[in-house]
């Protein structure tokens, strides 16, 4: 992809005012025969290079365009500026390193996490939840402190079955980010351990505190449990039953259901993978 351009009076309204607002420009003011211009070309070249589609490396020849490089005040060469949204956010004037030009790049250009939470929003709110939280869960790896990754995390724990593990992520919540989104979670929480207190799942477990060894009471609340978002408790409980049976009934097939369920990312999946290929094999 072609991210380097000469600036002129014709396109400069479509790179300075127009492409600036989807992708980072990198102005650069340079003078033919100028010898710190010279030295700094193929340092800025390389860094757009690396950069690919995230960067627009933009060249101004202060001799062949005067008028622009007036309107931006360029008294020093080579100059270079920052572009976002048509206005100057960053730059420098003389000659600097390559690890000083990325660091300041590092301040404004698009980070992984970025691309990440936006795809997980996306497929969020399209209730995708699975596919969100893989994708979340990259996010937060990367970045662990951004309060938007932590909610959204949070909110497709809940939706997967991470009911505790959502819990306990919101308590790091601080107080200027407990927004609307952030109460809505609490609420499906709420929801979500209401259904683990439903009828049919306080007669089961009463059933099996009554006959702890019976394996079909077992099944039956995992089952139960799993429809409630209650996943560690249910693949626990179903673990409990291969340990006692590996023949059960159809306990084995229940449980890699439960493990194939899971979206990518999300520990318990390879925790209980294991724990039933120890036991098959």
């Amino acid at each position: 992809m072609q991210n380097s351009v000469d600036i002129t009076i014709d396109n400069f309204q479509q790179v300075i005012l127009q492409d600036s607002t989807t992708q980072l420009v990198m102005l650069e003011f340079w003078a033919q025969g100028y010898e710190p211009s010279e030295q700094l070309a193929p340092v800025l070249q390389a860094i757009a290079h690396k950069q690919g589609a995230n960067l627009l490396h933009a060249r101004v020849d202060c001799q062949a365009q005067p008028d622009i490089t007036a309107q931006f005040g360029v008294q020093n060469l080579p100059t270079v500026m920052l572009i976002k949204d048509g206005q100057p956010i960053d730059g420098f004037a003389g000659v600097e390193s390559e690890a000083n030009i990325q660091a300041m790049l590092d301040k404004h250009l698009p980070k992984p996490q970025d691309e990440l939470f936006a795809q997980a929003t996306a497929m969020a709110e399209q209730a995708n939840y699975q596919e969100a939280f893989t994708l979340v869960k990259q996010a937060f790896d990367l970045d662990p402190n951004r309060p938007d990754i932590k909610l959204l995390l949070a909110d497709c724990q809940v939706e997967v079955g991470q009911v505790n593990q959502a819990k306990e992520l919101l308590a790091t919540i601080g107080l200027v980010d407990q927004d609307g989104y952030y109460r809505s979670i609490l609420g499906k929480i709420e929801l979500a351990e209401q259904a683990a207190e439903s009828p049919e799942i306080i007669a089961l477990q009463q059933a099996l505190e009554n006959d702890p060894d019976n394996l079909d009471l077992k099944v039956k609340l995992a089952v139960q449990l799993r429809q409630a978002n209650q996943l560690e408790e249910a693949l626990s409980l179903m673990h409990s039953v291969l340990l006692q049976d590996l023949n059960f009934q159809d306990a084995k097939k229940l449980m890699l259901d439960m493990i194939n369920a899971l979206p990518d990312g999300e520990p318990l999946k390879s925790q209980y993978r294991r724990k039933v290929y120890s036991l098959l094999y």
